[in-house]
Order: structure tokens, then C-alpha cells, then sequence
């Protein structure tokens, strides 16, 4: 499950930074597509995994607070790339 959750976060970054360099729709809507499960998945790691160190959960909180981030500027992103 890890390595799903690092290439599906690999292909959301990818695209995201693909996405704003190019100032192209498509690739930024695939980013924010990627989003959900990639925050899904670290709400697993810090919810529902059985044993789960304290500075693993720190690390998940701080992960989920910059996808929430990051999902945000891209919405943004997406709606001034729409205006253009």
C-alpha cells in the first residue's frame, strides 16, 4: 500500500508542477484529482494503521495540512488559468 501511495503522490506532483509551469488546465485538474486519494491514504497511515508512532502522526498531520494547502492554491490556480 505504501508504494501505491508513493506513485500515485509521484504522478500528482508531477502533474501539479507540470500543470503551473505550463499554465495548462488539464494536467492542474489531474493534480487536484490525485488529491483526494493521496490524502486519503495519509489519513489511513494516521488513523486506521494498527501501531503508529507518535512522530509518524505528526508527520501525517503536517502531510494532510499541506495537501489542504496545496488543494486550495490549486483551485485558485485552475480558476485564474479559466479567466484567461
Amino acid at each position: 500500500m505504501l508504494l501505491l501511495y508513493l506513485g500515485i503522490e509521484v504522478i500528482r506532483l508531477f502533474f501539479g508542477t507540470k500543470g503551473n509551469l505550463c499554465q495548462r488546465k488539464m494536467p492542474l485538474g489531474i493534480s487536484v484529482a490525485l488529491t483526494f486519494p493521496s490524502a486519503m491514504m495519509a489519513s489511513y497511515y494516521l488513523l486506521l494503521q494498527t501501531y503508529v508512532l507518535r512522530l509518524e502522526a505528526i508527520m501525517n498531520g503536517i502531510l494532510l495540512v499541506f495537501c489542504g494547502s496545496e488543494l486550495l492554491l490549486e483551485v485558485l490556480t485552475l480558476a485564474a488559468f479559466s479567466r484567461i
